[in-house]
């Protein structure tokens, strides 16, 4: 089952309902897991924050989301 998320979901969002998200927040040197601010974050804010490519982002949080699913 594909997993989506709304341009509006915060990074403590996407971790919380997808832990498999989290490999990939760390892989990109991305420190949000505990941080204060990941639950006002939306992953254009985070790329933005940490000089990332968005899509880039956006492409892996979703294949780690889909391959840690179950269904």
């Amino acid at each position: 089952m594909k997993r989506k998320f709304g341009d509006d979901a915060t990074m403590d969002e996407i971790m919380r309902k997808a832990p498999a998200a989290i490999r990939i927040v760390l892989r990109h040197g991305m420190l949000c897991v505990g941080c204060p601010i990941a639950s006002f974050h939306t992953i254009a804010d985070a790329a933005r924050e940490h000089d990332l490519n968005e899509e880039k982002l956006r492409c892996d949080l979703l294949a780690a989301m889909d391959a840690g699913d179950p269904d």
